[in-house]
């Protein structure tokens, strides 16, 4: 039986009789079935479709940016700029998990073009780190998505949080979505900064060149047709609503889901839908967020292009319910409040720690 660590307890995960199925034995069987439904086909003409709407979702914003001119309408714009930009992000996302194309070499090279030329970050770092994160999620000291940041995830690194953090700490679950406004400018600051860092990373010299030449059109067209003011104001927008959207996309995926502590291991099957959540919406809702919605089945299925997850959906529910494997499903609203909790609640590690209740009730007596 193995066992996966929530925040103040460890508890079993799974509870099987002895002769019941192995999570380690089926996982086969569940490939098996989902690849003879050929659901691991690739959907070019899908891709192409979303990839053009983009395209002409983007020429809109631009063609909007030239008519308005000198006005403070043009923040309506940045924030459509900054939709449109999270969208692409998300193709460059199913690229680098090789759902678009059946060549690892196409997908590289689709995924480079459209993170660094279109969306201003390294299509490198960004595989590295989620790679890392896929391979081990929720796994303390291997996922990087459970690091120390501005945000605390572990109790034991709230607790080491000093001065102003500890401060943003004790309610990081409140400020969780106003610090998201400042996620867009750090993804692209995380981008640079690993880009101008020694060692060996594939792509360096052309993901610098493409990012360069990005940011310079950018902001070069901004100032100029813009005045200062209402330029800064149009950056401040865009990545604003870029930061949001890409954090709320994410975040409800795995933040209040169990968390697997070093050195326990868990069987790959167990390991990637205990630490899941998928959220419910259908269609509409896998267009919102990139078909991240399905977060069990993308863990479980990395390259299985986004159409495709509805229907491996059902049969991963049902092959979850025969092992007794906890499958977690719930809102978008419901996903937001759950991640909002455990955050305060991690964060109360952060307090001073004489500033406990039962000493307050002792001092008001």
């Amino acid at each position: 039986m193995s066992s996966i660590f929530v925040p103040g307890r460890l508890r079993p995960t799974l509870n099987r009789a002895p002769n019941a199925l192995s999570p380690v034995s089926t996982y086969s069987s569940l490939l098996r079935t989902v690849r003879d439904a050929g659901l691991l086909a690739r959907c070019r003409t899908f891709y192409g479709t979303v990839f053009a709407a983009l395209t002409l979702a983007l020429g809109g914003c631009i063609a909007g940016f030239v008519l308005l001119g000198d006005s403070w309408f043009q923040l309506l714009i940045a924030g459509g700029l900054g939709i449109v930009l999270t969208q692409f992000a998300f193709l460059a996302h199913e690229a680098s998990h090789r759902q678009v194309f059946a060549s690892g070499p196409s997908n590289d090279r689709a995924g480079r073009l459209i993170a660094a030329g279109v969306v201003g970050i390294s299509y490198s770092w960004w595989m590295t780190k989620h790679n890392r994160h896929h391979a081990n999620p929720n796994t303390i000291g291997k996922d990087p998505d459970i690091e120390t940041d501005t945000i605390s995830f572990i109790e034991a690194d709230a607790a080491k949080q000093r001065g102003l953090l500890a401060l943003l700490t004790r309610f990081q679950g409140y400020l969780f979505f106003p610090l998201l406004t400042l996620e867009g400018l750090n993804l692209h600051y995380r981008s640079i900064k690993t880009l101008f860092q020694p060692g060996r990373l594939e792509g360096r010299s052309l993901e610098l060149s493409l990012i360069g030449v990005r940011l310079g059109l950018y902001l070069t067209i901004i100032f100029a047709m813009l005045p200062v003011g209402l330029a800064f104001a149009f950056l401040g927008v865009q990545l604003a609503v870029f930061g949001v959207y890409m954090g709320a996309s994410f975040a409800p995926n795995h933040k209040g889901m169990p968390l697997i502590p070093e050195g326990v291991k868990v069987d790959f099957l167990s390991r990637q839908v205990l630490t899941s959540r998928n959220i419910r919406g259908g269609f509409g809702m896998s267009l919102l967020l990139g078909g991240l919605n399905f977060q069990v089945e993308h863990h479980l299925f990395p390259n299985m292009p986004r159409p495709h997850l509805a229907q491996a959906q059902a049969i991963v529910r049902e092959h979850c319910a025969r092992l007794g494997i906890l499958y977690t499903e719930t809102s978008l609203a419901a996903s937001y409040a759950i991640v909002v909790r455990y955050l305060n609640r991690v964060g109360l590690a952060a307090r001073d720690p004489f500033d406990c209740p039962a000493r307050a009730a002792y001092r008001r007596r």
